[in-house]
């Protein structure tokens, strides 16, 4: 009956995150996420649209907000 005990314990390879990363593509997620934060980096110098946005935001918040919920209730009503 002692025959039956293995030495080493059981070990499940679907459980060891470390050799399966690519499986999950955490890599081409990467470069997906650092091509995006470029594109925004990029966007947000002075005179891009984001900029002129954010500048615009900043200067008058209670105008953005309105416009924001017209274009939403405008949308929103198409459906």
């Amino acid at each position: 009956m002692a025959d039956d005990i293995p030495e080493q314990p059981f070990i499940y390879e679907g459980l060891d995150p470390a050799e399966n990363d690519d499986r999950f593509g955490v890599k081409k997620l990467s470069a997906v996420v650092k091509s995006l934060s470029d594109i925004l980096d990029g966007a947000k110098k002075p005179g891009m649209p984001l900029s002129i946005l954010s500048n615009i935001a900043r200067e008058a918040p209670l105008g953005s907000l309105l416009v924001a919920f017209v274009l939403g209730v405008a949308i929103g009503r198409r459906r």
